[in-house]
């Protein structure tokens, strides 16, 4: 059974700082492409940064220079530090894991995180 299970959301003030962290059981993770996203009240869910097995990493325009996506491949965990946090930041985020060959598609179940101004 896949889990990715995600953990450290909060509620922060705009300019602060959060890591997200999400474990991963019950796949192959160093051949993973793990990815957060987030999405925002009556928002579509939308790509934060990605990591793949490869050692590529891909953020989205919004977040570059602020979040560091990061993964330990021991461990079966991918991160997301978060700095200098905006409001629009407000979101639950996602952790995602896929991989074309052989295919598959999961999810977290999300963490929250608010950031107030």
């Amino acid at each position: 059974q896949v889990r990715l299970v995600e953990s450290g959301g909060d509620l922060v003030q705009a300019g602060g700082s959060l890591r997200l962290s999400c474990a991963a059981s019950g796949i192959i993770f160093s051949i993973a492409r793990m990815g957060w996203y987030r999405q925002a009240p009556g928002k579509q869910r939308e790509l934060v940064a990605d990591y793949t097995s490869g050692g590529f990493t891909n953020y989205a325009d919004s977040v570059k220079g602020r979040f560091t996506i990061s993964r330990d491949n021991a461990k079966n965990t991918v991160y997301l530090q978060m700095s200098s946090l905006k409001p629009e930041d407000t979101a639950v985020y996602y952790c995602n894991a896929r991989r074309s060959r052989p295919q598959y598609d999961y999810w977290g179940q999300g963490t929250k995180v608010t950031v107030s101004s």
